[in-house]
């Protein structure tokens, strides 16, 4: 969550070069539902992600706050938000 408590995803800029071509559809699909439901539902939309486990998708680290987790703030430099 942004300091707007506004959930927000970052991916890395060259996410469909690290997915299987073979998944890109489903992942493309998973990330247009999870931009949908922050807008409705983030809080509970955070919870379910923070121990999310579907799949080759898992929860490695969670955080509200960038400031507070300097590995989180490392790590996602370089990502860029998904709209």
């Amino acid at each position: 969550m942004d300091s707007e408590n506004r959930l927000r995803f970052l991916a890395h800029p060259a996410l469909h070069t690290i997915i299987d071509k073979r998944d890109i559809e489903y992942v493309q699909s998973l990330m247009a539902d999870f931009l949908e439901r922050a807008k409705r539902e983030p809080a509970a939309l955070f919870k379910q992600l923070s121990s999310l486990g579907i799949g080759s998708l898992v929860t490695q680290e969670v955080g509200s706050n960038f400031d507070d987790n300097p590995s989180l703030q490392e790590n996602s430099s370089k990502f860029v938000e998904l709209k």
